[in-house]
């Protein structure tokens, strides 16, 4: 099944990913054999991950939180989807 997945790097920055396999995934960024980007901020720590019922699924959530500032994914990771709720919203008030 298709997982998308998140890592806090030794710098504190997050690293979202998606993976058919999180187990070996995981394996090789712990390992420096993942991505480049992780590779030079190791080590790393599995914060959040999700099983997706489709690669499209998983690819799209990656995208999508690719997408989002550091603090929201880090409140998405924490406490979901309710979270994150009106976020862009409420942080363009602020």
């Amino acid at each position: 099944m298709p997982f998308v997945y998140m890592l806090r790097r030794a710098d504190g920055t997050l690293y979202v990913g998606s993976t058919l396999d999180l187990d070996r995934r995981i394996a090789q960024h712990a390992a420096g054999e993942g991505a480049v980007y992780t590779r030079r901020r190791l080590p790393v720590e599995l914060v959040w991950s999700e099983e997706m019922a489709r690669v499209s699924d998983a690819f799209a959530w990656e995208k999508r939180l690719q997408g989002w500032s550091h603090a929201k994914r880090l409140a998405y990771a924490q406490g979901g989807i309710d979270a994150v709720r009106g976020w862009s919203a409420r942080h363009r008030r602020g």
